[in-house]
């Protein structure tokens, strides 16, 4: 295969292989305290400066997702990012940058698992990526309202959507204060970084 294929060329075949061992790390005893797979009962809690945001996973319907998401709360990924993206009744994006907006690196993508029947509602917890549908890796975001234009249809470019892979179950409040704060461009970002930084001060998984 072609050595100048770019990181989102990567072919589904070519990235199966690390995403299973990085899922089989995440989910070892050594990782997370906890036996494989990943509980059905996990939650993880976000510590923002806004308040604390609990969220329940759905390590059955979505297991690639939650073990790539909870293997970054275990490892302090989170500690320090911000939520850099908040758009008033769509979606609060954070997880990928610094309170300087310097993006954190992270491990290769994860395949999409957005046709697990799981849909884009209010509250939920999804994976953001970049055009390419198989680019997920550590930004998530929250959905303001229910954002059905995000929801699988398609195993295309277009249909793929957006993996939901968790809902907050306390904490909405704090969510939906982001959205009360202003928003500017700054740094990379033309629009839509609010103008108090939000930024998760820590990450638990229970």
């Amino acid at each position: 295969m072609n050595n100048t294929l770019k990181y989102l060329g990567f072919s589904i075949a070519l990235l199966l292989s690390p995403l299973l061992a990085m899922q089989e790390a995440w989910a070892s005893p050594a990782v997370n305290g906890g036996p494989t797979p990943i509980p059905k009962e996990t939650q993880v809690t976000l510590n923002t400066n806004l308040g604390d945001i609990v969220i329940e996973l759905y390590p059955t319907r979505a297991p690639i997702t939650v073990a790539n998401f909870v293997g970054y709360v275990n490892n302090g990924h989170y500690k320090g990012t911000v939520f850099h993206r908040v758009i008033p009744g769509f979606m609060a994006q954070g997880g990928g940058f610094t309170s300087t907006l310097r993006q954190k690196p992270g491990l290769p993508p994860i395949l999409n698992e957005a046709d697990n029947g799981l849909k884009n509602k209010r509250g939920t917890i999804a994976m953001a990526r970049t055009n390419d549908p198989h680019s997920a890796s550590t930004q998530f975001f929250i959905n303001f309202s229910n954002n059905e234009m995000l929801d699988h249809s398609s195993k295309t470019s277009r249909g793929w959507g957006y993996t939901v892979f968790g809902k907050v179950i306390k904490g909405m409040d704090v969510v939906d204060k982001m959205a009360t704060i202003p928003t500017r461009g700054r740094g990379p970002f033309r629009s839509d970084v609010p103008s108090e930084t939000i930024e998760i001060s820590g990450a638990q998984a229970q």
